[in-house]
This record gives C-alpha cells, sequence and structure tokens, in this order.
C-alpha cells in the first residue's frame, strides 16, 4: 500500500465569488432516538460548520423541537417513530424516493438499538448511489442484519466510509486476529483496516479505523493522523467527526481524501479545544466551536 501520511494534505477548492449554497452540497444526517437527540444534531451543526450548503437532519418525529433547537440554520426531517422512540425501518421506503436530492448522506449518531435499525441501515447501505458514511449503531445495525439475514458490506452501490473504533471494528470483522490487530501498533492498525475495505468487491469503502492514530484507507493508499488528544474521549466526539466528513463528500472531495482531511480537521479542533480548556473539561461542543479555527489555519497553510 502506498502510505500518504507525510504527503500534503486534500485542499477544499476556494470558492467563486458567484457560488450559491447549492454548490457546497446538501448532505444529510439520519439518527437520533429517545433520550439521544443531541448527536444528530451535533453531527448536522459540524456539518454546517465544515462547509456544507444545507444540511437536514432525519430523525424521528418526537425530536425535532429538541433538534432545531441546536442551530436555525439546520433543516429537519421527520421519521415514522415507533413506540419505543426509534426510526421505523419502513422509512427507508420514503427516504429512497428523496435520494437524489442530497450530495452525501450519514447514518448512525444516535440511531439507537441495532436490532430495531437493521433493515433501516442495510436498506440506505445496499441501495444508495450516493456517499454514505456510516457511524455509531450503524455499524452495529449493519452487524446485525449480516448476523441474522445476509451480507451486506461485498457490494455496496457507491462510495461507503466505515469510522469504527476498535470495538465496532471487532464486530464489523468477526474476526479474533484483526480485532486484535486494531489495537495494536501502527502497522498491524493498518493491515486490519484494510482488510475490512477488502470485504467490498466493488472497492468502493474507505475505512476511517478512530483511535490514538487514525488510521484512513481504501485498501490501496493509506494515511495515519497525528493530530488529536485523549480530551476528545468524551460523549459526541465521533458525532462530529460525521457531521465533517459529510460535509467533505457534499463539497465534492473524494471519499479517501474526504476521510483523511477529516480526521485531521477533527483532530486539531479537538487539540485546539484542549489548549483552551484543558483535556479533562473537554465535550464535543467544544470541537464543533474550534472547526472555524481548524480550518482557517489550513487555509492559511495552503497560502
Amino acid at each position: 500500500m502506498i502510505d500518504l501520511s507525510n504527503t500534503p494534505l486534500p485542499q477544499l477548492p476556494p470558492r467563486d465569488p458567484t457560488s450559491h449554497k447549492g454548490d457546497f452540497g446538501r448532505g444529510i444526517i439520519v439518527g437520533g432516538s429517545r433520550g439521544m437527540a443531541g448527536a444528530p444534531a451535533m453531527a448536522g451543526v459540524a456539518c454546517l460548520r465544515s462547509g456544507a450548503g444545507l444540511v437536514t437532519v432525519a430523525a424521528p418525529q418526537s425530536l425535532m423541537t429538541a433538534i432545531a433547537v441546536h442551530s436555525p440554520a439546520l433543516m429537519t426531517l421527520p421519521l415514522v417513530e415507533d413506540d419505543g422512540g426509534l426510526a421505523h425501518w419502513a422509512n427507508a421506503i420514503d427516504l429512497e424516493s428523496i435520494s437524489d436530492r442530497y450530495d452525501a448522506w450519514a447514518i448512525g449518531p444516535g440511531l439507537g438499538s441495532p436490532e430495531a435499525n437493521a433493515t433501516l441501515a442495510a436498506r440506505l447501505y445496499s441501495g444508495w448511489l450516493s456517499p454514505l458514511v456510516v457511524d455509531a449503531d450503524a455499524l452495529n445495525a449493519v452487524v446485525e442484519f449480516e448476523r441474522t439475514r445476509g451480507p451486506v458490506l461485498a457490494s455496496p452501490p457507491g462510495p461507503r466510509v466505515l469510522t469504527p473504533h476498535a470495538g465496532e471494528f471487532a464486530r464489523l470483522v468477526r474476526d479474533p486476529g484483526l480485532a486484535a490487530m486494531a489495537t495494536g501498533g501502527d502497522d498491524q492498525r493498518v493491515e486490519a483496516a484494510a482488510a475490512l475495505t477488502h470485504r467490498d468487491d466493488n472497492r468502493q469503502t474507505v475505512v476511517l479505523l478512530k483511535g490514538h492514530r487514525t488510521v484512513v484507507t481504501d485498501g490501496e493508499h493509506f494515511a495515519i493522523n497525528t493530530t488529536g488528544n485523549p480530551g476528545m474521549a468524551t460523549g459526541g466526539s465521533g458525532d462530529v467527526l460525521t457531521g465533517v466528513l459529510t460535509a467533505l463528500l457534499c463539497q465534492g472531495l473524494s471519499p479517501l481524501d474526504a476521510a483523511r482531511l477529516a480526521a485531521h480537521v477533527h483532530g486539531l479542533a479537538g487539540d485546539l479545544a484542549a489548549e483552551a480548556l484543558g483535556q479533562v473539561s473537554l465535550i464535543a461542543t467544544d470541537l464543533i466551536d474550534r472547526l472555524p479555527a481548524a480550518f482557517q489555519m489550513l487555509e492559511r497553510s495552503g497560502d
């Protein structure tokens, strides 16, 4: 594999003075469940702060107000929910009818029960041509679908970016050897993440294996991220990363470039937050607050 770790970071193109919001993409975050309205909301705000032109959060109907108050710039799409406050699988049918309205999708933040969401996650994974970020509860939902009903990872019709931490990775690969490698040194983590990309016969999958020195790979290239700090080990940090990544896909970066840049910017925002607040007190919304400064630093370094 080709090591990109020390090559220049991917860059977003300069903005044309005559551009409009549609030029920077339409993103949609599918997630949320009773008690976890904040996860898709933070992903949505992070997506806006990372440059997407329009961002919609699709979540159970009862969460609409709680999500909207995070930012008036967010749009919301109510989903039918069951008695437990989880999105019903049949929402996939309605979402499919609008799938071409969005340049990039994400599913997972705060989605809830993998058993209840297995069909919804699998339908999006197997049916969408658009780039799709799969995170958190959606990763576990895909695992549940594969365990009980059949393969999903082997033949996605469009680009997919999987963002597991080591525990989610272990459930995805169902291979104790690869799971152990995912918690090893750099070389082992790269090999493990690449092995997961090779489960995709269409070679459209990128894996972002989260953790200290996050690994990004498409199975042919890899990069090891060096930004970030232990203060980012806090609830919602991964949701922010999902939002950043979705925004970069919206703006036309390839899945590998988007994942590599997202990992760097997310970690850099965390470093800026830790410098200002300390690692102990850092929370996920502090990362969102530092995204503008992180992107400004990248712009200055590219001058």
